[in-house]
């Protein structure tokens, strides 16, 4: 009987501890492909609509960049998983005011489960390191705090992970990758956010743009590099390790900048990235050709369900920038035409995903007959067919 009871509380106490540890690593993503689905336009489909069309292209995973319910209404029901923005407008308030801070989580977030899989809250985008966003430097661990808490006032702390999106500027000295620390001016600010997302288990957000990178130093930079195309690669000497894309360079890049600031364990996630199809005299890489060639190999890398040349073992995963081509979006022309999809949901390019709408844009079976393209893109396209089988 004693054996019985000792093992009756055995089990019980293990299964209490796989809860805690579940609770503990909430996870806010599925698989390995996401994307952003943003809204700066005047001419966008409406959210029931785009939920439609991402389930066609099996997408689960979506990120918006504010909490608008009409989005919120849209995915009720559909299985979608979404992350949601604190504009950065907000943090500030969220930092100071606990009570707003309870009142937006319920408002937002609590209000619209389960029927709407919320998964995730990004508190604000790209404040740290920004100047831009200097005067919320000091508001961001404030902000991430109080909607955590309020998460967990609400008993939906389990489901609801709580992040923040970094971009480049937050490093120093990032080539090589192993070389790459936080910069001084940063630091302050970043160490004891990154302390408090070690406790509750988040990961560390980045967004990266090879496109970017190249476009400020294509005398530096082999095109191919930044595109998963063949080429020499680089050498880190430090690591021993070989690099044959500039989107993993970057990303360990941040997992260096993390081991040296003592988070060797903290999880990198792109949060966007993606490849402009069209842009400016001085952007002139951003051709529909170099943005389906970037989209097409991102999205056979994060197939293979792999890591980087530093974590091999940490399995790649990333949200795409972005869903739509946004017309009203500010800044280069580069800015409005990152979406794998034009406005009336007809592809931008081919990458292996359907369109609702009959496209102008070249299709597979054009590619394979080689009326507009050489060998290499018909290789591209005729693997795209199996890609989307096996994704």
């Amino acid at each position: 009987m004693r054996i019985l009871q000792f093992c009756v509380r055995f089990i019980s106490l293990l299964l209490a501890f796989n809860l805690f540890t579940a609770k503990l690593t909430v996870r806010a993503f599925t698989g390995t492909y996401g994307i952003n689905y943003g809204r700066i336009a005047d001419n966008l489909p409406p959210p029931d609509e785009v939920a439609k069309l991402l389930r066609a292209a099996k997408i689960k995973n979506v990120r918006i960049y504010d909490a608008d319910h009409s989005v919120l209404q849209g995915f009720s029901g559909t299985g979608l998983e979404l992350i949601i923005g604190l504009p950065n407008d907000h943090v500030k308030e969220m930092s100071t005011n606990v009570d707003h801070a309870l009142t937006w989580v319920k408002d937002n977030v609590k209000a619209f489960l389960p029927d709407t899989r919320i998964v995730g809250i990004a508190v604000g985008n790209e404040i740290l390191g920004n100047g831009a966003n200097s005067d919320l430097w000091g508001s961001l661990l404030g902000a991430v705090k109080n909607l955590h808490n309020a998460t967990q006032k609400l008993g939906i702390d389990d489901i609801v992970q709580i992040s923040t999106a970094h971009f480049s500027g937050v490093f120093d000295n990032s080539f090589p990758p192993s070389n790459c620390t936080f910069k001084e001016g940063v630091s302050q600010y970043m160490k004891p956010l990154l302390d408090f997302f070690s406790q509750i288990k988040s990961p560390f957000c980045l967004n990266a743009y090879p496109f970017l990178a190249y476009t400020y130093a294509s005398d530096k930079i082999d095109v191919n590099y930044a595109l998963f195309q063949p080429n020499e690669g680089i050498y880190d000497q430090k690591t021993n390790l070989h690099y044959d894309n500039l989107l993993d360079a970057q990303i360990d890049a941040a997992y260096a900048a993390l081991e040296d600031a003592g988070y060797k364990k903290m999880e990198v996630i792109i949060t966007e990235t993606g490849w402009a199809s069209q842009g400016d005299q001085n952007e002139p890489a951003a051709t529909q050709n170099n943005a389906r060639t970037y989209n097409y190999n991102l999205r056979k890398r994060l197939a293979k369900k792999k890591g980087t040349p530093l974590r091999p073992k940490s399995v790649l995963k990333a949200y795409i920038f972005a869903l739509f081509n946004e017309d009203q979006k500010p800044g280069a022309t580069s800015e409005k035409n990152y979406g794998l999809y034009k406005p009336d949901m007809s592809i931008s390019y081919d990458i292996g995903f359907p369109g609702l709408k009959s496209s102008s844009a070249v299709s597979l079976k054009e590619i394979q007959g080689g009326r507009r393209f050489g060998s290499k893109t018909l290789v591209l396209a005729v693997s795209s067919v199996v890609f989307l089988l096996i994704l």
